[in-house]
């Protein structure tokens, strides 16, 4: 039970894996900030066609996520990942390549059939500590923050230069370093974890699906990521419309974004130290949601623009950023890589469908619609987030136990949960694992070893 900080094989990961992470996701973002326009110049454009080119790979991304996380479980971590890489350099370069608004949807959904999140995730977790492991995925999830930063940024910049072909061309360029970094940076192993802490089990997720604290969680990135992608059909073009030309939309990106993160972290720290998570949670969905409301009712001229765009990125970081450690919280304990699953299966699943209904939307109502519809989807989230319970503190371990008989684990695990401090307890007995979320200032260690008879995994 090392509080230490993270050791040489742990850093390692966490640095390889979260720039891996962010290289890949560098390259599917890029797209968002100039598609809108570049789009335009393919054969057979139209708004429901950009809408697909934009959301493609959030539907291959959601269909095999968790099968690819499985196949990691038979093959290998390296293996599975490093084929998922070759898939999206392939979608890469076939978008590269089309001329055709076709061959784009096609390449950007091969570029999703490269589903390696949920493989790069338990390979992060097998080379860590349970104690150590929030750090390590801060590091990846603050990577994947960067990652939209910069692609906002650089994608105009790049598609400016080199056209939307060199665009996908760049993307192409990334993946190659991603999959040299992933060969010779990251550590080896060899996964003694039980799987369901770590990839989802397909056997689990009906029941997960079911539970309200959870589904509130799934239901909240998937109309997130949904209103992002759908905004991305018309924001660009909004921005050239108020006098801003694409090659200095950087200009905008770049202090909205950095001005949205100096904004949320006073907020962030205020409701961790005040225990008030639930409230400004709601709080930012409903900010988010009213920043919609004024980017279809105001007149959208570019100080308009500007401030409305440093509100929804805060409110948009501020969700992203929280979620996750939200749901590692309500996660079942030893089911984390299946509640993980069933998020990062939603979030994609809300970018392919903000891509559609984006389309959709600009197709028959006018693109300024847009902003209305999401922020409906908005406040209907904001009514099922003010239903979530208050968040207590808790922390996960996991513990090695000789207790091997049903009976005998159901008798433990009655106690556990009876002790003080042990908000869940999980003992799988066949594996000769024990998980426990536990209040850290009130819970007796030595007695639960006692009951468990473990050494700490």
């Amino acid at each position: 039970m090392s509080h230490s900080g993270l050791n040489h094989i742990e850093k390692r990961a966490a640095f390889s894996l979260a720039a891996v992470f962010g290289l890949r996701m560098l390259g599917l973002f890029m797209i968002l900030p100039v598609f809108a326009i570049y789009g335009e110049q393919l054969i057979g454009f139209s708004p429901i066609w950009i809408g697909l080119a934009i959301g493609a790979y959030g539907l291959t991304q959601a269909l095999l996520q968790i099968p690819m996380g499985i196949l990691s479980d038979k093959f290998g971590r390296k293996p599975v990942i490093l084929a998922g890489l070759v898939v999206f350099l392939i979608g890469s370069v076939v978008a590269a390549m089309s001329e055709t608004i076709y061959g784009v949807v096609i390449g950007r959904a091969l570029q999703g059939m490269g589903a390696i999140a949920s493989a790069i995730l338990a390979l992060a977790a097998d080379l860590t500590r349970e104690e150590q492991r929030p750090k390590v995925m801060a590091t990846i999830g603050m990577f994947i923050g960067l990652s939209f930063t910069f692609a906002m940024v650089l994608g105009p910049i790049v598609a400016e230069s080199f056209g939307l072909a060199g665009l996908f061309w760049f993307t192409g360029a990334l993946t190659i370093g991603a999959m040299l970094m992933i060969q010779f940076m990251v550590p080896y192993s060899v996964n003694k974890a039980p799987r369901g802490d770590n990839v989802a089990l397909p056997e689990q997720i009906t029941k997960l699906i079911r539970d309200p604290q959870l589904f509130r969680l799934n239901i909240g990135v998937f109309i997130l990521h949904m209103a992002l992608t759908a905004c991305f059909v018309t924001l660009p073009k909004q921005f050239v419309e108020a006098g801003l030309a694409l090659e200095d939309h950087w200009q905008l990106y770049l202090p909205s974004l950095l001005g949205s993160f100096f904004l949320m972290v006073p907020f962030m720290i205020f409701a961790i130290r005040k225990q008030k998570e639930k409230q400004m949670f709601s709080l930012a969905v409903l900010l988010f949601s009213l920043t919609l409301i004024f980017l279809w009712y105001l007149p959208l001229g570019l100080f308009n623009l500007v401030v409305l765009v440093i509100l929804f990125f805060t409110a948009f970081n501020y969700l992203e950023a929280t979620m996750p450690s939200i749901l590692s919280r309500l996660a079942p304990a030893g089911k984390k890589g299946t509640v993980m699953g069933i998020y990062s299966s939603s979030q994609f699943m809300g970018a392919f469908a903000g891509g559609v209904l984006g389309g959709l939307i600009a197709s028959n109502f006018g693109e300024s619609m847009i902003f209305l519809v999401m922020a409906c989807c908005g406040l209907l989230w904001f009514i099922a987030a003010t239903g979530m319970k208050q968040l207590k503190k808790s922390k996960s371990f996991s513990f090695k136990t000789t207790i091997t008989c049903e009976q005998q684990a159901d008798d433990v695990a009655e106690q556990l949960i009876n002790m003080p401090g042990v908000i869940e307890a999980t003992l799988v007995h066949a594996e000769s694992v024990a998980y426990l979320k536990v209040d850290e200032k009130t819970v007796d260690f030595k007695k639960v070893k006692s009951l468990l008879k473990p050494n700490l995994s």
